[in-house]
């Protein structure tokens, strides 16, 4: 029986709004990409995905910097320290004229940003542990999925009034103002007692710990899967409902209406995660990923975009499963890593983020005249996902025999 833990409201809320300057950071630019595209010279609109997934780029290796660096100076200063990365890059962000450097400036932000996404989770970890941790996780992230929900309206709502620029000052703004939050009330979740002596080998042991645990790397491998085509869908959204759609006035609402879906999944969980496990729930969730992807591909198969109330219906029973996915596969993942949870937590970052860059940029080139490229993504990693949560329970039965 696992031990009792106590919710602590204002702890969720700050872990939440932490990850959430990522999610801003990423959702509120989306109706401003063909504005920006426009101002740096962008012939190709497909390369305005890129303002999109290199961020992620620079979440993935910059977790690898601040995860192992929390584990040995506490999780505080490395917060810190990312959010003055953040400034930098976005200051780079607003001033140059040329696409190249927005995109180096892009990567950067991704850099600083993957201190306070990842060092949320290893708090995280540091307070709990079991299905409780996932029932924390699950709620910090239906906090989280708020944030898309209103960003891109809030996006568009700025460039009614400013220009595209304004977009990430108010990013800064909002940013500093978490960060004096964090600073003011949250106590330093690692104790001294428990810090990992710095070392040139910190990393190379931890990450050599992390691969001794199957369940980690194989739910880090199914995480990368599920936020690689997720990813895609976030890269092609404006693209395919601008452009394919003809729905441009419409996209912050339409994007917020699913965002909802993962948002209701999420807080679902986090009610049903205790009674049922994360690993049930997990297992559940993937196989309704699989089928509702596959039954879409089956069904328009031509290439023809169906009517976008069906799209939208195909795309909210897919991220309804998504909301199952995300924090119970993070939970997997970190359960048996709360010995080095800041490395733990970077390393599962980095290798789902660089795995789903590659991912999302690959469907997203499809993705030009049809909807179908995005769902066959869909398809097929959830299937891989399906095979890893297969292939786990075997060696659990194996293993408990």
């Amino acid at each position: 029986m696992e031990k009792p833990q106590e919710f602590k409201l204002e702890f969720v809320a700050l872990m939440a709004s932490l990850m959430s300057i990522v999610a801003l950071s990423i959702d509120a630019l989306l109706p401003a990409l063909p504005e920006i595209s426009s101002t740096l010279g962008v012939t190709n609109p497909v390369n305005n995905q890129l303002l999109i997934t290199m961020i992620f780029l620079g979440l993935g290796f910059g977790q690898l910097l601040f995860g192992p660096l929390s584990d040995s100076f506490g999780r505080k200063p490395m917060v810190y320290i990312g959010f003055i990365v953040f400034i930098i890059a976005s200051i780079i962000c607003v001033t140059t004229k040329s696409f190249e450097i927005m995109i180096i400036g892009r990567i950067l932000q991704g850099v600083g940003l993957s201190s306070p996404r990842s060092i949320a989770l290893s708090m995280i970890r540091d307070s709990y542990s079991g299905n409780y941790m996932a029932k924390i996780i699950s709620i910090v992230v239906m906090f989280f999925i708020l944030v898309p929900v209103i960003a891109p309206t809030l996006g568009q709502l700025i460039l009614s009034f400013f220009d595209w620029k304004s977009i990430f000052y108010f990013n800064l703004i909002f940013g500093v103002s978490i960060m004096i939050w964090f600073w003011k009330r949250q106590p330093e979740t690692l104790l001294v007692k428990n810090r990992i002596k710095f070392s040139s080998h910190l990393f190379i042991d931890g990450t050599k710990e992390f691969f001794k645990h199957k369940q980690a790397v194989a739910f880090t491998f199914v995480s990368g899967f599920i936020t690689g085509s997720f990813m895609v869908y976030l890269s092609t959204s404006q693209q395919i409902f601008q452009v394919q759609y003809n729905l441009a006035e419409l996209f912050p609402y339409i994007f917020a209406s699913l965002a909802i879906s993962v948002g209701v999944a999420t807080y679902l969980n986090s009610r049903l995660v205790i009674r049922y496990g994360m690993h049930k729930i997990a297992y559940t969730a993937c196989i309704a990923y699989v089928i509702v992807s596959v039954l879409y591909v089956l069904l328009f198969w031509g290439g023809n975009n169906p009517s976008i109330f069906v799209l939208l219906s195909f795309f909210a029973l897919q991220f309804f499963a998504v909301g199952f996915l995300f924090g119970n596969l993070r939970a997997l993942a970190m359960e048996p890593l709360g010995h080095i949870a800041g490395i733990g937590a970077a390393i599962n970052g980095f290798i789902s983020t660089v795995m789903a860059v590659p991912i999302a940029n690959y469907i997203g080139e499809f993705v030009n005249t049809s909807v179908l490229p995005l769902f066959i993504g869909f398809s097929i990693f959830g299937i891989l996902s399906l095979l890893v949560f297969i292939l786990m329970r075997k060696k659990t039965i194996v293993a408990s025999a």
